[in-house]
């Protein structure tokens, strides 16, 4: 018995040393620094579109992230940017307080800067301007869309990344920044742009009179909080003036809030699909538009290839429901939607967490929307809208051939049902 009873304790004594040699040993704390990188891993994972994370090894980018040394916020900023590269989504990243700042109030319809609108294609490292803003001083300059950046003051785009080159264009009121270019016809250039407060408009619109008609002219600039309610203002207005049909100008678009895209199109579409939205979980939301169409009239859509992202999901909507052409240029093809994401220390975080496809069904990712009626000849920068815009008077004989067409349909019916009322 006393063999058994040391035996038992022995037993109980190599049991308690094993279970104590499988428990975690205590860690030390993170600090604030690996404490952010830790939220940014975590908001990433819980939300980004794709659950493969392009194939690479997730979890394991986390770990790799605290095995270096985090001694102050840049190193942890440098460690976020460095676990989201692999990614390979330009849109999927991190945004530093001032950007982050930015960004929100770029939604809220200001800016200051030089007034690029610029983009990263899919596994590329170029920075492009999709459009420079209308009146900025980069459209000043004659900056074409598809132009690429190779330098912000001597340092290089392709190392600086898409929010580096566009932190690097903002600054002071009347400060000078040099800007280092590639046109898409291959012209090197090197510009001095000054900074200043620039006015967005996001919504521009007058009256164009055409060989006798009288027509509606729209131009939305960007998706911003308040461009619902300056459409809705600004068709009041222009159907008060006795509008004939109406040219809605989405060149240079690059996009904004999706639930302002969403908003316009209600204007136009009356009971139909505007987008479907695809999640990560495989779940289809279906966006339908609502009540309460604000415009009923023919009408015809310019786009080119800064059109993009919510200015797609409106053009590809109009396109396919049948509501109207597009005419112009092949568009950008932005596919994706993010969402902005605070952390707690004033930056943010840009996630993709869905993609869209068009009411028919296309996904635009990188390749776009083609025209109904492709145009050759653009108009200059500073030109767009104007009276001697190219692309505005080809939208004007696009509506003047749909008048005549519509008017000799109504002139057939008309004779087809006095034929029938005298039969008999």
């Amino acid at each position: 018995m006393q063999r058994l009873r040391q035996s038992c304790s022995a037993w109980c004594l190599a049991t308690l040393l094993c279970i104590s040699l499988l428990l975690p040993r205590d860690l030390p704390a993170l600090t604030d620094e690996q404490t952010l990188v830790v939220d940014a891993w975590r908001l990433v994972n819980q939300s980004y579109v794709d659950e493969s994370f392009a194939g690479v090894r997730w979890k394991r980018l986390r770990q790799k992230a605290l095995e270096k040394p985090i001694s102050d916020r840049e190193d942890a900023y440098d460690a976020i940017d460095t676990m989201l590269r692999p990614l390979g989504d330009p849109f999927t990243r991190l945004l530093r307080p001032d950007q982050f700042r930015t960004l929100q109030s770029s939604t809220r319809g200001s800016v200051t800067g030089v007034g690029l609108q610029l983009g990263m294609p899919q596994g590329d490292k170029r920075v492009l301007v999709i459009a420079p803003l209308e009146g900025s001083p980069a459209a000043e300059a004659g900056i074409e869309s598809g132009t690429e950046v190779l330098a912000v003051e001597g340092e290089r785009a392709d190392e600086l990344g898409l929010e580096g080159v566009a932190a690097r264009l903002r600054g002071s009121v009347g400060s000078d920044v040099l800007v280092d270019l590639q046109a898409p016809d291959g012209t090197l250039q090197a510009l001095h742009l000054e900074r200043r407060d620039i006015d967005l408009r996001p919504v521009r619109s007058r009256r164009l009179r055409h060989d006798g008609h009288t027509y509606g002219y729209l131009h939305l600039t960007q998706f911003s909080e308040q461009v619902p309610a300056l459409l809705a203002e600004a068709l009041t207005e222009l159907q008060d003036k006795g509008i004939e049909a109406l040219v809605l100008d989405l060149r240079n678009n690059s996009g904004g809030l999706v639930q302002a895209g969403l908003e316009v199109a209600n204007a136009f579409l009356d009971d139909q699909t505007i987008v479907e939205i695809h999640d990560r979980n495989g779940i289809v939301d279906k966006q339908q538009s609502l009540a309460g169409v604000l415009y009923e009239g023919s009408m015809v859509v310019l786009v080119n290839g800064g059109t993009a992202s919510a200015s797609e999901i409106l053009a590809g909507a109009l396109q396919d429901d049948g509501r109207a052409p597009l005419l112009g240029q092949q568009t950008f093809g932005k596919g994706l939607i993010q969402t902005l994401i605070p952390l707690g220390d004033g930056s943010g975080l840009a996630v993709t967490v869905a993609r869209y496809v068009t009411p028919s069904g296309r996904d635009i990712q990188n390749s776009g929307i083609a025209p109904d009626q492709k145009l050759t000849a653009g108009p200059g920068l500073l030109d767009v809208g104007q009276d001697d815009d190219p692309w505005l008077s080809a939208a004007a004989n696009h509506l003047a051939s749909l008048q005549q067409r519509q008017e000799r349909a109504k002139r057939k019916t008309v004779a087809i049902g006095f034929a029938m009322s005298t039969v008999g």
